[in-house]
């Protein structure tokens, strides 16, 4: 077999010794140069290697990384300078490959190998190379993913994609994925009324964040090991996409929850308090809930006539869900067509709320999570095409606290007067500009009803604003005038939904079905 071409090689310290790197399309391979007895040739060849040589397939490499300082590992994660990977003053620089290492008995375990440099471009320049040969990123910064997806990925090369995070992890692997596709089928995101394209690629969640609200409602739990076996048997499970837009720009992707007013304000709030780490999120949570403010708007919503299924029926989305399975016919598609056309011209089909609101919700999925079991919308489905829009009006600050309250038992947090939902296909906001409250006026004084008024007459209700703000799946929307619309199973996640009942007793079901007609043969 002919010599593989190498794609880089230079000489590195390794344990103080020099030693020459070479990588090809298929190999890391490296040996101390003083212990060759034939440095004129290359060692990437298929005869016998020396006790100094060693070589690692590249489909075996897990990772390859910039290797820290003492003072560097110390101001960031206060280990002890004693712990840290010794750095000659001569070879500051280092970068260290992790790679499979075979044990007895077939165990594997992970293994590291450090080269240092005196040249930092050359170690940035072997990470690159490296990385370009793996599967696998190590996002830097924020949106890298996104980014990476959106312009840089060969996507031809893969049959899906696996993150290790939270939700926002899912969020840039979303947005980047999603514009990926339209772009290069030439498809403009910013027209409300477009139809996207779906994706072809499968998305795989590995939950690590705070919440892990996706991978919770789409497998039933966060468990990582769980998240990793359905990868490996390569379940597909479909999703819906809200695209948000405002006039003709599009803003972001949303998957699970939109939320204006309440969980606007809390996310805004905590914002403000990421050093607190997940703690931010119930002080600002309690924070919120004693401002208790409230916001003017208009709600227009078109709603899923045609669609099986009720926001209040108590059917829950689960593996299989007949609902979900029922997509929308080209007759419903065409007849919320000529809806939406009639809403332009005179608002014909089209539900239209005006109102003071705590909160106003659109659950694309149940949004649960270990806090709250059941979720903002327990009934909410994967993929119907549809979203909850759920309407909180003003309300005293202890009725609002028992519609929070419903969120974690089993009760129904729809039954109260001052709450509503509806299942839609698409839905607008605009903020109502009003004046401030005088503190004299006996039935609005926020003295004797303990709200705020939000809103004067000089405000225009964007960011920025005393307005409130929408909490698109954790990030903050730049605009409060939103129009939503839903994509009907646009990606599909390494996942096959909720199970009903353990596996195990399916198993034993579909055992005893398959011996009943046996067993009836028998006696006959």
């Amino acid at each position: 077999m002919d010599q593989q071409a190498r794609l880089l090689s230079s000489q590195l310290v390794h344990k103080r010794r020099q030693v020459e790197v070479a990588l090809t399309c298929g190999v890391l391979a490296w040996r101390e140069i003083e212990r060759s007895a034939r440095r004129s040739c290359g060692f990437l060849n298929n005869g016998p290697k020396t006790a100094s040589s060693h070589a690692v397939q590249v489909g075996e490499i897990v990772a390859v990384l910039k290797t820290k300082n003492a003072d560097e590992d110390y101001a960031e994660t206060g280990r002890s300078p004693k712990k840290a990977k010794h750095h000659s003053p001569l070879y500051p620089f280092a970068f260290t490959v992790s790679y499979i290492r075979r044990r007895r008995q077939h165990q594997w375990r992970c293994r590291d190998v450090t080269f240092h440099s005196a040249n930092e471009g050359l170690c940035d320049q072997w990470i690159q190379v490296i990385n370009e040969q793996l599967s696998l990123l190590i996002t830097e910064r924020v949106n890298h993913a996104r980014d990476h997806l959106n312009t840089e990925a060969n996507l031809d090369k893969y049959d899906g994609i696996v993150c290790v995070g939270g939700d926002g992890m899912f969020s840039e692997i979303l947005h980047g994925l999603v514009t990926r596709i339209q772009t290069d089928n030439g498809v403009d995101q910013n027209q409300q009324d477009v139809k996207l394209l779906p994706c072809g690629l499968r998305i795989g969640i590995i939950p690590a964040g705070s919440t892990d609200c996706i991978c919770f409602a789409t497998v039933g739990t966060n468990d990582p090991v769980t998240s990793a076996l359905h990868v490996i048997v390569g379940d597909s499970q479909p999703m819906d996409v809200c695209s948000v837009h405002h006039d003709d720009v599009f803003l972001r992707y949303s998957v699970s929850l939109l939320g204006y007013g309440f969980y606007g304000d809390v996310l805004t709030d905590s914002q403000k308090k990421r050093y607190l780490g997940p703690a931010r999120y119930d002080l600002s949570g309690v924070k919120t809930f004693l401002s208790h403010n409230y916001y003017e708007g208009t709600i227009s919503f078109l709603l899923a006539e045609n669609n099986i299924g009720d926001p209040r029926d108590k059917l829950q989305c689960r593996s299989g869900c007949h609902v979900c399975q029922h997509k929308p016919s080209s007759k419903d598609v065409q007849w919320e067509m000529s809806q939406e056309t009639s809403d332009k011209d005179g608002r014909v089909g089209w539900s239209v709320i005006r109102g003071k609101f705590i909160a106003i919700n659109a659950a694309s999925m149940s949004c649960a999570c270990p806090r709250s079991p059941k979720g903002l919308s327990p009934s909410a489905h994967l993929a119907d095409g549809t979203t909850d829009l759920i309407l909180v009006r003003k309300c005293s600050r202890l009725d609002f606290l028992r519609h929070l309250v419903r969120h974690t038992n089993k009760e129904d947090q729809f039954d109260h007067s001052f709450v509503e939902v509806h299942r839609v296909r698409r839905f607008c906001f605009q903020p109502q500009r009003h004046e401030v409250v005088s503190l004299e006026d006996p039935i609005e004084s926020p003295k004797k009803t303990g709200f705020r008024p939000v809103c004067s007459a000089q405000t225009t209700c964007d960011y920025g604003t005393s307005c409130s703000s929408w909490n698109c799946d954790g990030e903050i929307l730049p605009r409060a005038a939103i129009q939503v619309s839903v994509h009907c199973q646009l990606i599909r996640l390494f996942a096959r939904g909720i199970e009903q009942q353990p596996p195990c007793l399916l198993e034993d079901q579909c055992t005893l079905a398959a011996l009943e007609p046996s067993r009836r043969r028998s006696v006959d």
